[in-house]
């Protein structure tokens, strides 16, 4: 039993140093830049044996990506956990938070936060990450069931996502800076300004 315990928490330490690897290189050098030969040497095993941590590339990614999303997760809950969340004010109130919350996130994390929406994987999602996506729009979902108590929860699912595509696409154009985009400057005032509009009655 002991042994097993022993085995189980080497596999856990080489694995989060080959996401803390992993993650280092796509900060410093992007993720198209990610290779598994690299990686393998960074934490000092051979090519083969980090096959042994992980099962292929896809699945790395995949848990890099729920750890980003984690500290997300962390950012929201962080910003809004104290807030009072029972009138509409309030509700509106909230999602602007969250949407300045996001903002300050993309810009903090930015290659690991563009790595989320870059990453492509071949096969289906597994349900774990299927559910850790979903779990961050409860921060969304939460003031749109107190601004639509009528509501079913496919509708304020739906609602969720919608209001966050918005937001995304000024952030992720705004930091990319492409000719079309919000002003970076700008980007906290228009994400607040659309945030608001998207509310209203």
């Amino acid at each position: 039993m002991a042994q097993t315990s022993k085995t189980a928490d080497k596999r856990q330490a080489q694995l989060e140093a080959l996401m803390d690897a992993a993650e280092k290189r796509i900060c410093e050098q992007g993720l198209a830049s990610l290779k598994a030969r690299d990686l393998a040497a960074d934490i000092g095993v051979a090519l083969g044996g980090l096959y042994n941590i992980v099962a292929d590339m896809d699945t790395l990614l995949l848990l890099i990506t729920a750890r980003t999303q984690k500290r997300l997760d962390a950012a929201f809950e962080g910003a809004t956990g104290h807030l009072k969340v029972t009138t509409r004010a309030e509700a509106v109130d909230t999602l602007v938070v969250i949407a300045h919350a996001y903002l300050a996130f993309a810009r903090e994390n930015l290659p690991l936060w563009r790595m989320m929406f870059e990453v492509r994987i071949a096969a289906p999602l597994p349900e774990w990450a299927i559910q850790d996506q979903l779990r961050l729009f409860r921060h969304i979902a939460g003031p749109l069931r107190v601004m639509l108590p009528e509501a079913n929860d496919g509708t304020l699912t739906v609602r969720a996502r919608t209001l966050f595509a918005a937001v995304h696409g000024i952030v992720s154009i705004g930091l990319e800076e492409r000719l079309i985009a919000v002003p970076v400057q700008k980007l906290s005032d228009e994400i607040e300004w659309l945030t608001r509009a998207a509310c209203r009655e």
